[in-house]
């Protein structure tokens, strides 16, 4: 059956890890963030490490500022546009009737031609 008394996952002359093995933990500094949405983040840092102003939020991935008053805003985001969309964008409406009947002209001497069958 094996040894009666070891415990799985275990070797030999294992024992407890704590700091006496891995050395004593690096000093560190508490950090705490808020987002647009009122939730409240606290991150640990070294205290050698240069702590960053804004931080995304783990629970709604908006920015989070260190300033509980100031938060930062949402983002702006904008709806999805057509192709249509962004050419009206661009164009007037006298514009496009001007394209229109000169796109409009040249189909029409093309089909006289015999250029263009249908």
């Amino acid at each position: 059956m094996g040894a009666g008394g070891a415990i799985r996952g275990s070797r030999i002359g294992a024992g407890p890890m704590g700091e006496a093995e891995r050395g004593e933990a690096a000093p560190r500094q508490t950090v705490v963030y808020f987002c647009a949405k009122d939730h409240r983040t606290a991150l640990q840092f070294s205290i050698e490490a240069e702590v960053p102003d804004e931080w995304d939020c783990p629970r709604c991935g908006l920015p989070a500022s260190r300033d509980a008053e100031n938060r930062p805003e949402a983002p702006k985001i904008e709806p999805y546009k057509t192709h249509l969309a962004y050419v009206k964008e661009r164009r007037s409406e006298e514009e496009a009737s001007a394209i229109l009947a000169e796109a409009l002209e040249t189909l029409r001497t093309k089909r006289k031609t015999g250029e263009i069958i249908f």
